[in-house]
């Protein structure tokens, strides 16, 4: 079982009303016994050349600004330990934001990172931000992005996994997804499903014209047959029963999203690759789409080994010269 012993709290904003992230990951960490740290990045720009302005003292600014924030930090982990939870806080200033929470999460050695889904202005409001999309990309430390606000009480997981390795994830991702789906699950009391979504079988669509009828039946009937035997595969070591195993047909990013809207996940956990080259990591156009259409919370794993491309070195303030008035 999946060891979390140390839990990451991106916080956003620690003077809002609601901290949905703080929650969640402080039952996680009751549930689990772990240590967690609250954190928030400063990525403030400050600006040099005006007279008399914060530049004329950026260093007492600098220190001022962060220990208001830790004040507010502080004010939240004292109602948590109350509870019996331990808790710690960090303020840095460092950016940018993504960059940040992956280099603390590191230093402390983390084992889960959880972030507030950052709302942007998008016509939907669950469409991830750029921080986000960073975070869920970069981080070699699996991440819990958070987008509902309601807390977890005996959640749907549900786990989706790719055993015939269609869009090229190694075979070790899938036993890492299961694996801390499964901690999760347990941690909070919940139900764990799991999920293969295949487009060649029953529901789904063909990548080449099919003319005869009799034949299409036989195609999607040998898929759907070899599908289910990776599925069940990968799944030999895990305790889900036969009803909450779904293998689906159609576009992999509506049938999963429809599924967990249907059966009522609130956490959806997937993996997502690396590669070497111009591209270095990505997420793939699948999960991409996937990532934007549910509106469950996101459980973010990548394989083992994974490429840590965040530079171990913080940045510091970000100061730029005053913007030239117009004239």
């Amino acid at each position: 079982m999946v060891a979390i012993r140390r839990i990451l709290v991106a916080v956003k904003d620690a003077g809002a009303r609601q901290l949905p992230a703080v929650t969640k990951a402080a039952q996680l960490a009751a549930a689990f016994g772990a240590r967690l740290e609250l954190f928030h990045d400063i990525t403030t720009t400050l600006y040099t050349g005006f007279p008399g302005g914060i530049a004329s003292d950026v260093r007492s600014f600098e220190r001022e600004h962060r220990a208001a924030r830790l004040d507010q930090l502080e004010s939240i982990a004292a109602r948590l330990r109350r509870r019996g939870l331990q808790v710690s806080v960090a303020a840095e200033w460092d950016y940018p934001a993504h960059e940040a929470i992956v280099r603390r999460a590191m230093a402390t050695k983390a084992d889960l990172i959880v972030a507030e889904h950052h709302h942007g202005r998008h016509r939907m409001t669950w469409l991830l931000s750029a921080t986000d999309w960073e975070l869920l990309r970069m981080s070699p430390i699996p991440v819990l992005l958070v987008k509902s606000r309601r807390p977890y009480r005996k959640p749907v997981v549900l786990a989706a996994v790719d055993p015939r390795r269609a869009f090229a994830k190694p075979a070790r991702l899938d036993a890492r997804i299961l694996h801390i789906g499964a901690a999760i699950t347990e941690a909070v009391r919940g139900k764990l499903h799991a999920v293969h979504a295949c487009a060649g079988i029953p529901g789904g669509t063909f990548a080449a014209p099919v003319i005869d009828a009799s034949l299409a039946a036989e195609f999607q009937r040998k898929a759907a047959a070899s599908a289910r035997v990776a599925f069940d595969r990968a799944l030999r070591s895990t305790a889900i029963p036969a009803s909450r195993r779904h293998l689906v047909g159609g576009d992999p990013v509506d049938a999963i999203a429809e599924l967990s809207r249907n059966i009522g996940s609130a956490i959806v956990v997937f993996g997502t690759v690396s590669r070497s080259g111009v591209k270095g990591v990505f997420i793939g156009n699948t999960a991409e789409r996937l990532l934007d259409r549910l509106r469950s919370d996101l459980l973010v794993v990548k394989p083992p080994h994974f490429p840590i491309r965040v530079p171990r070195a913080q940045r510091g303030v970000r100061v730029a010269p005053a913007p030239v008035p117009m004239p």
